[in-house]
């Protein structure tokens, strides 16, 4: 049986939450501000939290990796860049979880380079005691979780249960049958 982490409910109240801590924050922007989900984890977060953000606003997408399984590589690489000029916007980066802060700080440096106002970070999950690099999530849903490696809901293992509409620890035996999974279809090729 899964330890369940968030329930789907516990995910809409987070959502609602923050939606209005947001529309709080933003109500007086000159210019519409972007919102910016990081592909491919933070998409259902993304999703779910604008339809609870009461103003109008822009959104785009970008996408990194950074880990190989469930570890860090340690080299971030841009696989899709924003495509939305920031020039004097609020930028909005809404990220499933910020663990080492690693993937977060290469956000936050290179979606400065584009020259927005400011740039807020928003994430399902602060893993502050994680942390090894100096970034600040703005606003969190959940903060620290402990060291559990953490699935559903957009995380994923190897691509794997993004779509689960709940977050829950994945188990040693998950990971296993995926990993069992993966090595076959890859011998398969």
């Amino acid at each position: 049986m899964r330890e369940i982490v968030l329930t789907e409910q516990q995910i809409a109240d987070i959502c609602t939450r923050l939606g209005r801590e947001l529309t709080e924050e933003l109500k007086n922007e000159e210019k519409f501000p972007v919102f910016i989900g990081v592909m491919n984890g933070a998409l259902p977060f993304l999703m779910d939290l604008v339809r609870k953000v009461d103003l109008e606003f822009y959104m785009d997408f970008i996408q990194i990796s950074s880990y190989s399984g469930t570890s860090s590589t340690g080299i971030v690489q841009l696989k899709k860049d924003i495509s939305f000029d920031l020039q004097g916007r609020t930028a909005v980066i809404v990220e499933d979880i910020v663990d080492t802060g690693l993937s977060m700080a290469y956000l936050i440096k290179h979606v400065y380079s584009k020259n927005p106002k400011r740039v807020l970070v928003v994430s399902l999950f602060d893993k502050e005691t994680s942390r090894k690099n100096d970034v600040k999530v703005d606003f969190a849903g959940v903060k620290d979780h402990g060291n559990q490696f953490l699935c559903g809901y957009g995380l994923d293992y190897q691509e794997i249960y993004r779509t689960t509409p709940y977050v829950f620890n994945l188990s040693p035996e998950e990971k296993t049958a995926i990993d069992e999974r993966f090595v076959k279809e890859q011998t398969e090729k």
